[in-house]
């Protein structure tokens, strides 16, 4: 006995239509948690989620004339000792990031950290962001989002002497709780 053929859509496997229950946070056949059954753009719910400890760090790096370097390490830039500023625009940045990121959750941030690492002799301010939360979801995009603002801040209080500052290599470094446990990214250290 032969099988009917199978339409053109059945052969394809399953489609976006078969995508689980929106309110169970589970993932679709590929894997997107944030899209409806109709393939539309959703708010996951975390509600039955338990409240644990999270971290996450991420890094980047912003890459500049040792001149430049120099005169940020010295606090001798037009705009003054940028140091300072870049470090709470990085806090005020994770504070804010479910304003900036669409679908992403309010998240009660418990600390967050923003380091910068400078190497004169190269020209590199290895930036560093670490956000913390007891919550029902992560905090990698906070982590990430500190990082870039400041990075953006960074960028900001040099200019006026140089423009061809680069940011680069914006990375998750690393996260710890939550249902997927501890990962260590490879290749993903914080030294730049």
């Amino acid at each position: 006995m032969t099988e009917p053929p199978q339409r053109p859509d059945e052969a394809a496997g399953p489609s976006r239509h078969d995508a689980p229950d929106p309110r169970s946070g589970a993932a679709d056949a590929g894997g997107l948690t944030h899209l409806d059954d109709r393939g539309q753009a959703r708010m996951v719910d975390v509600g039955d989620k338990d409240v644990t400890a999270r971290t996450a760090v991420a890094a980047c790096r912003v890459v500049m004339a040792p001149a430049t370097a120099a005169r940020l390490a010295d606090g001798d830039l037009p705009k003054g000792d940028a140091l300072p500023v870049v470090r709470l625009a990085g806090i005020q940045a994770a504070k804010r990031t479910f304003e900036l990121i669409p679908l992403c959750h309010h998240v009660a941030l418990t600390s967050v950290d923003v380091e910068v690492e400078l190497d004169t002799a190269s020209g590199v301010a290895a930036l560093t962001a670490t956000a913390t939360a007891a919550d029902r979801t992560g905090v990698e995009m906070e982590a990430l989002t500190a990082a870039s603002v400041a990075a953006l801040a960074l960028y900001d209080l040099v200019k006026a002497v140089q423009r061809d500052v680069r940011i680069t290599d914006l990375r998750l470094v690393r996260k710890t709780g939550g249902r997927s446990g501890d990962v260590d990214l490879p290749g993903s250290d914080t030294s730049g």
